[in-house]
């Protein structure tokens, strides 16, 4: 079992929680609010979350993406500790209790949130599978910000009220932005290797410094975003807490700029996933006070 909670990269999974719990929280303060949602909803983000890990762990090994010379988290498929069999067989699995999920909030959504909820399934393979992965297109970000971002915040908004507010938009992005901060920090520690397997993530198109100012712009665009709401909404001046974890991105910044070789990065990815957890804990913890 702990080989399997090494795949699914727990460390990372605030990622598709993040939307949920935000989303979740805004929901409880505009009722009704339902208790079988919020657990579907954060089952349905797990699992395609999850499910891409699994995919992406022995499609890459299958691709020549993964070698003994990666920087990053062991991949158990190319470590020759999980079989590509067996890999694909639980990646199914958790496909498909990611597809249950989402028909169950597509009887309580209705087609549209079907619609959401097969893309993400179908995306969530795409990202490194099929003729055109989107990984290896430099699409993954994209895929992680909408996806991980306002679609899931929104969506969940949507199914206990049946409507998309501006503010669930909103207050999406920051999610979305530090979940794809996550994703920069990956490729731009592995981009000496991507460009050997042909993967074109952004730092391989786009060069090393590029993949710098993306991590600082989609922290900074993060931080901003409650001062955007407490513009718009005055009347929640407890919202500029999402604001505190800024000295934390604040760090993270300096370090990615001063020294960005894959041997130092690869200890501040954890990093990422703290930011995250800390700002929605603060955004959550604002919205309700």
């Amino acid at each position: 079992m702990k080989k399997w909670i090494e795949a699914a990269r727990p460390k990372t999974l605030i990622a598709s929680l993040s939307p949920v719990l935000i989303g979740s929280a805004i929901a409880w303060t505009q009722r009704p609010f339902s208790f079988n949602v919020f657990w579907v909803s954060a089952i349905f983000a797990l699992a395609i979350q999850i499910g891409t890990n699994f995919a992406n762990d022995y499609l890459d090994f299958l691709r020549g993406a993964d070698t003994n010379k990666r920087k990053g988290p062991k991949r158990l498929v190319q470590s020759g500790e999980i079989s590509v069999g067996m890999m694909k067989k639980v990646t199914f699995a958790i496909f498909v209790i990611a597809a249950l999920s989402g028909l169950y909030l597509m009887i309580v959504g209705g087609w549209q949130i079907g619609l959401l909820a097969a893309m993400a399934i179908l995306f969530g393979y795409l990202y490194t599978g099929g003729p055109y992965p989107l990984g290896y297109l430099g699409l993954g970000d994209l895929f992680v910000f909408v996806f991980f971002g306002p679609v899931a915040a929104s969506g969940v908004i949507y199914l206990h009220t049946g409507e998309v507010p501006l503010v669930g938009i909103l207050a999406g992005l920051g999610p979305g932005l530090l979940s794809t901060t996550i994703l920069a920090m990956n490729n731009l520690r592995d981009r000496e290797e991507d460009v050997l397997a042909h993967k074109k993530t952004l730092p391989v198109r786009f060069g090393k410094r590029f993949g710098q100012w993306e991590i600082a712009l989609t922290i900074g665009g993060a931080f901003l975003l409650p001062l955007l709401l407490f513009f718009l909404m005055p009347y929640r001046p407890f919202l500029l807490a999402a604001c505190l974890p800024y000295w934390l991105g604040l760090s993270l910044i300096k370090k990615v700029f001063s020294n960005p070789s894959p041997k130092a990065l690869a200890p501040l990815f954890p990093l990422g996933g703290k930011l995250l957890t800390l700002y929605t804990l603060c955004f959550i913890i604002g919205w309700l006070l």
